[in-house]
């Protein structure tokens, strides 16, 4: 195993037809890209095919020459990365051959990389974090990835439409080529904001509707430019929500943002406000490593090289739908899950949640929604309004049918604060045990049973009374995500979220899960349980 290893990367899972060779010793990549550009429309995997049959050979033997005059008398690469998935099934068998048949030519080892794990760790790299979270937004995908237990964990992502296509969606409304992305941000700068649906499930979010609604605007006659600007700080804010909430959740302080998507100037705005009012660190990197490009490849390729994680090339098959959490992250240490040792002493104590300030005293809880820097000001007091007062009713609303909740004592619409009784000692996630997790199970049954969804129900807003016998010890808080509804996909939801925040906050998650499923089949509705197996199907990579 060579140290400082240099690696040859090639990326092509779509519009890249990409190749890199990336230096450990100088820590440098030089990269070569042919991008293609559609004539019309969105990405033909047809055509996208065709240019990377076309392109990739020569990218490839461009870095490969210069990788040869460098080498000192050396072989000019240590190892061949590539990107295995996920991507466009023709473009990735493509990139994969390449990849192949290079690394037999030089007899080197082979290492497949995932496409989107190279996206965070590309940032996790040029930062020099040790753990952050990675928001990653681009034209397929948008999700929000942590580590945990030797692998990245989806925090939240997108249940239909990447941002990007959501975007590009409106945009050949308009009659725009692609990508339609750049030319939003331009004819946003001549906007004034509309309101455009606003869709945030716990940590998962929905672009279908939004980019309808957009284009429904703009066939009413509404100036294309308002519609931009609406659709921008929509989506924008959205993502920076979701953002907010997994940092709120893991207790990280550490945001790095990675795809094509990620060159948008107003989004990086959005994510430093963000970061900067809850005291988190925050990290772009240069644009070539924001959209597709081999030079993530290489980088990854060498440090999964230097842990010895190759493959034979007999096992090194693409994979379309490649979940990031599907890889063993073999060249990172055991991570340590930063928590707050909760509220049990005595006094006044003040908790930055994902969209509040939560003041605690021995006897009530004052949750102020304050207001969101990042955000629009019409949109965000809408949203404080909306969710202060929709909280309010839904935790009584809860308590009525039979859900342990706090009392509401107070509602000050002005300020958009709540005061509520202060319940529990900890958050369940200082404190997880199978016997907690059924109580949630039920709890979310008899809620549902009633008509409402919590909308935000994780481990954070779950709280627990340490050392209480029986029922009721776990109480369900912050209803500010949740509504009215009786449909078995709503409900579903609510399951989906809080499985989400068990995996991506514990390293064996399975047997919770499988308890909070249990609990949940004795008493509710097996409807539901049915339609959060179709909801699990539709993640973007299952």
């Amino acid at each position: 195993m060579t140290s400082n290893p240099r690696v040859l990367g090639i990326e092509g899972t779509a519009w890249a037809a990409s190749a890199a060779l990336y230096d450990a010793a100088t820590d440098t990549v030089e990269m070569e890209t042919e991008a293609y550009v559609p004539e019309s429309g969105g990405i033909h995997p047809r055509e996208a095919a065709e240019h990377m049959a076309e392109h990739l050979p020569a990218v490839v033997e461009r870095v490969l020459s210069s990788a040869r005059d460098t080498a000192a008398g050396n072989p000019p690469v240590d190892a061949v990365a590539f990107s295995r998935g996920p991507g466009l099934g023709p473009c990735l068998r493509l990139t994969a051959t390449s990849a192949r048949a290079l690394a037999q030519r030089l007899d080197v080892p082979l290492v497949g990389v995932n496409h989107m794990v190279a996206h965070l760790e590309i940032g996790r790299h040029r930062s020099g974090f040790a753990d952050p979270v990675c928001l990653n937004a681009s034209g397929a995908n948008a999700h929000v990835l942590g580590y945990r237990g030797g692998r990245y964990r989806v925090l939240g992502e997108t249940m239909d439409t990447g941002v990007g296509n959501a975007i590009d969606k409106f945009t050949r409304t308009v009659g725009w080529s692609h990508p339609g992305g750049p030319k939003v941000e331009r004819a946003a700068e001549d906007g004034e904001y509309v309101d455009l649906p606003y869709v945030v499930k716990g940590m998962d979010l929905s672009f279908a509707g939004l980019s309808s609604a957009a284009s429904q605007a703009y066939e009413a006659g509404t100036p294309v430019e308002d519609i931009c600007c609406g659709l921008q700080e929509t989506v924008f804010a959205m993502l920076t929500e979701v953002s907010e909430r997994a940092l709120s959740l893991t207790g990280g302080d550490e945001l790095v943002l990675g795809g094509g998507v990620a060159q948008n100037n107003r989004l990086q705005e959005m994510l430093a406000s963000m970061c900067e009012q809850r005291g988190a660190a925050f990290f772009v990197p240069e644009d070539r490593f924001l959209r597709d490009n081999a030079g993530m490849i290489a980088v990854l390729g060498a440090t999964m090289y230097e842990a010895g994680d190759s493959i034979a090339v007999e096992e090194s098959a693409i994979d379309s739908d490649f979940r990031p959490d599907q890889v063993v992250v073999t060249w990172r240490e055991n991570d340590n899950l930063a928590v707050s040792d909760g509220d049990d002493a005595d006094g006044e104590t003040v908790v930055k949640g994902a969209e509040a300030t939560v003041t605690i005293d021995d006897e009530v809880v004052r949750k102020c929604r304050t207001p969101r820097a990042y955000r629009h000001p019409t949109l965000d007091e809408r949203l404080r309004r909306e969710r202060t007062r929709g909280e309010a009713r839904l935790t009584s609303g809860a308590r009525r049918a039979g859900v342990p909740t706090p009392l509401v004592r107070d509602v000050d619409l002005e300020r958009t604060q709540l005061t509520l009784q202060r319940i529990g000692d900890c958050e369940l996630r200082e404190a997880v045990t199978p016997s907690r997790v059924r109580q949630v199970g039920r709890h979310l049954a008899r809620l549902h049973e009633a008509g409402l969804v919590h909308g935000d129900p994780t481990t954070r807003n779950v709280r627990v009374q340490r050392g209480a016998d029986g029922e009721p010890s776990v109480f369900l808080i912050d209803f500010g995500l949740g509504y009215h509804s009786d449909h078995p996909e709503d409900h579903a939801m609510d399951l989906q979220v809080f499985q989400q925040s068990l995996t991506g906050t514990e390293a064996d998650a399975g047997e919770l899960v499988d308890a909070v499923e249990g609990a949940y089949r004795e008493t509710g509705d097996p409807a539901v349980l049915e339609r959060l197996r179709d909801i699990e199907s539709r993640g973007r990579y299952q």
